[in-house]
């Protein structure tokens, strides 16, 4: 069965090259004389490896030593506890921005563990936009500002970061690697792999190391930063082969030119694509313009009728993925770094010929 056009969500599409390089090393790691998932962690292999990866991270998004690299599990929904645990000392309150989903439910964690103060919310409009400057109103005294950098079920990112005096800390696992970000304006920024960077059951963790330090005695030892900082992500054993994959990627990340060329190729596809719903009154991006994601495209049609028959034809001619979440419906395509060019170029054909006919 030839590959077919992966707009998932996440877990979602990874580069061919590197599903290919992984392919030619699954049962022979070079120099190792089995595969990586066979390996001991603690290994000189794998070691190389985990600071192969580590390397990578820092090189393409200009992360210094005074920010620590950690490759841990649970994916984002862990860190959503582990920040308001290791983060906000007792009797401190912390600020979140609630953009949609995936900010929701890091400000339901948030609330488990004390004070937690939602200083704007995109609820009532239905998450359609980032809020503004002037909308954004900081508890004095906060420990963090909490906020999710792109919401992959709204469709929705920050076109431009906060300014904080607290530390900012994002959750960026649907646009990771997607732009060129300033690390040195957040105190920490997480990601979950699945998206953008490899596979599911791996989350990257970029947190400035003073921040370390903060951690209550009372945390768990596995759930603190220092514990597995201390350890150089290696004080359980890791989801390896997550690590490797993720490593793969940003070499082939680094080859294509770094970020700044990622960045363009990814505007290029996500205006390639508004640029056709923006066209007739046939599509719909509920979106306002200045909060648009480059990462996911989101966008309805005149009825759910016609939505339920555009879903169905297209994974017929091979679009996998396209289904809005259930959540709030509609369509929706998740063009992430591996997403070609040719797959959007093809979805766009596509549309096309659906809106003649209908």
């Amino acid at each position: 069965m030839a590959r077919i056009y992966n707009f998932n969500a996440g877990p979602a599409s990874l580069p061919l090259p590197v599903l290919e390089k992984a392919q030619a090393e699954m049962t022979d790691f070079p120099g190792a004389g089995m595969s990586v998932m066979e390996m001991s962690h603690r290994s000189k292999s794998f070691q190389a490896i985990v600071d192969g990866a580590e390397a990578n991270v820092r090189k393409l998004m200009g992360v210094s030593d005074d920010y620590a690299v950690l490759f841990l599990q649970g994916g984002a929904s862990l860190q959503f506890a582990m920040i308001q645990m290791n983060l906000r000392r007792p009797g401190k309150s912390a600020d979140y921005i609630d953009s949609g989903s995936w900010a929701s439910k890091a400000i339901k964690e948030a609330k488990i563990g004390g004070e937690t103060n939602v200083i704007w919310s995109g609820k009532e409009e239905k998450y359609i936009r980032m809020p503004k400057a002037s909308e954004l109103s900081f508890t004095p005294g906060a420990e963090y500002v909490h906020i999710c950098s792109n919401e992959t079920i709204g469709g929705i990112r920050f076109p431009k970061f906060p300014k904080t005096d607290a530390p900012l800390i994002a959750d960026m696992s649907s646009e990771i690697m997607s732009r060129v970000i300033d690390v040195n304006q957040f105190g920490m920024i997480y990601a979950g792999a699945q998206k953008n960077i490899g596979p599911s059951g791996l989350a990257l963790v970029i947190i400035r190391k003073d921040l370390i330090e903060r951690t209550p005695e009372t945390t768990p030892i596995f759930l603190r930063y220092k514990t597995h900082a201390d350890e150089g992500s290696l004080y359980n054993t890791p989801n390896t082969w997550g690590i490797y994959i993720l490593k793969l990627v940003t070499d082939y990340v680094e080859s294509l030119g770094g970020l700044a060329v990622m960045e363009k190729i990814n505007t290029k596809k996500a205006n390639a694509l508004y640029g056709l719903i923006d066209s007739s009154d046939f599509w719909r991006c509920p979106v306002e313009k200045e909060s648009r994601s480059i990462m996911n495209v989101v966008w309805r049609l005149p009825s759910e009728e016609l939505e339920e028959q555009f879903i169905k034809e297209a994974k017929a001619a091979g679009f996998e993925g396209l289904k809005g979440h259930r959540s709030v419906g509609g369509i929706r395509a998740s063009i992430y770094n591996a997403v070609t060019k040719e797959a959007v170029d093809a979805l766009i054909s596509f549309m096309k010929a659906f809106e003649a006919k209908a």
